[in-house]
């Protein structure tokens, strides 16, 4: 048996029994299971496991106030569909009748009473095995997936710079509110940020821009245009396989908590972190300081609260940043773009708010030897990340000694 898999599954046990519990609990410590809770009321089942988050859940079929075939009932509405959650069922009553009307609402195996040791160490880790090789599988799909979309996505902000580079930013916001509200799902949350602006590829580029820009008004026809984005992404992701939730969130990226209530939950909170993240940002493109834009979100009632309240947090890590004025020599992946990066054609390559990408460099010094880009660069490191010494680089670029020191067509902040 994988010692991996025993030390780190957390087995839920729901009985009326007391006894019962505590047998089974030395049974499985004695096996080398640690994590391991109990739920004695059975009314209590939803809320254990949502906390609790069990990766197997040894359930009694006979109990008062709810019996198990009602806790399955329950519990398929708190389960995704992809997720492989093995309930164990413990019931005397062994008659087909029993065991398929089980079989109808959840369970994936059967103890009889009284429970054998052998038996039962062996049944559990075998539900145990196939479930974390479920997770593996789905892991691998996900990272598959997500590398992909990555790829697409920065090939597109290669190509609109104003358009996804927008997209890097959300997906900044997006991952810091996931993490501080400690949602489930996460990659799901972060695959809509990263498709959020799909949709612009119909809005032209001097649209978007304007709308951006603070005291500019949008034409009725701009307007229509813009407010086409969200559905035009629908259309496009919803007719991949596995991004059909996705492309709902996308879909709902402009709409209040209030206007979601009867959408799916997964949905309805993947909708509104997209929703905060894009308000928020546009009030910032606008001009507006982190503390003005966050005061404003707190005054309107389109947000639940919590979700503006995890952007302090990100605001208050942000301050831990430096601005720095660097060569294009030494820009990294990780850095942030503080003002827009143009070739000395006038081309915009990066545009302000953009995550510095591997690819971005690479194109940065395409341009820089072909055209020529305006330098120094002005981005934000990460406090994690300082900035090379003077005459070191590790983008490949060739900086001339005839280069100025002093930024062009840039402004010192």
């Amino acid at each position: 048996m994988d010692k991996e898999i025993i030390q780190n599954s957390r087995i839920l046990i729901v009985d009326d029994q007391q006894a019962n519990i505590v047998l089974l609990e030395r049974i499985l410590q004695q096996a080398g299971y640690s994590q391991l809770a109990r739920v004695l009321d059975s009314r209590l089942v939803i809320d254990g496991f949502k906390t609790f988050q069990p990766d197997l859940i040894l359930l009694d079929l006979m109990m008062p106030q709810v019996d198990g075939f009602s806790v399955m009932t329950q519990l398929r509405s708190s389960i995704s569909e992809e997720v492989y959650l093995p309930i164990l069922v413990i019931t005397a009553d062994v008659t087909p009748a029993a065991k398929q009307r089980a079989l109808s609402v959840g369970a994936k195996d059967f103890l009889t009473k009284p429970v054998d040791m052998t038996e039962t160490v062996l049944r559990v880790y075998n539900l145990l095995e196939t479930r974390w090789l479920y997770r593996k599988e789905r892991e691998l799909l996900e990272r598959t997936l997500r590398g992909s979309i990555g790829i697409l996505s920065e090939i597109l902000s290669l190509v609109n710079p104003s358009a996804f580079s927008r997209a890097h930013r959300i997906r900044r916001y997006v991952q810091h509110m996931a993490e501080r509200l400690r949602l489930a799902d996460r990659w799901q949350y972060d695959l809509a940020a990263m498709l959020s602006q799909v949709g612009c590829v119909a809005v032209p580029p001097d649209v978007l821009n304007k709308s951006y820009r603070a005291g500019a008004t949008l034409s009725a026809t701009e307007q229509d245009i813009l407010s086409s984005q969200p559905h035009v992404g629908y259309d496009l992701l919803s007719k991949i396989p596995r991004l059909e939730q996705i492309a709902t969130m996308v879909a709902g990226q402009r709409s209040a908590w209030s206007d979601m209530i009867d959408s799916p939950e997964l949905v309805r909170v993947g909708a509104h972190l997209l929703k905060v993240a894009l308000d928020f940002d546009e009030l910032i493109m606008r001009g507006a300081t982190s503390d003005v834009a966050l005061r404003q979100m707190y005054c309107s009632k389109a947000y639940q609260p919590d979700f503006v309240g995890a952007l302090q947090h990100l605001q208050t890590e942000e301050s831990r940043n430096t601005t720095r004025w660097i060569p294009a020599s030494q820009l990294e992946a990780g850095m942030i773009i503080k003002e827009g990066v143009h070739s000395r054609t006038g081309l915009l390559l990066l545009s302000k708010g953009q995550e510095v990408t591997e690819s971005a460099i690479a194109r940065l010094k395409s341009f820089a030897s072909l055209f020529g880009i305006v330098e120094p660069l002005c981005v934000t490191v990460p406090a994690v990340k300082q900035p090379l010494s003077s005459g070191e680089t590790r983008s490949g670029f060739v900086t001339s000694p005839s280069e100025p020191s002093q930024p062009r067509s840039l402004t010192w902040e």
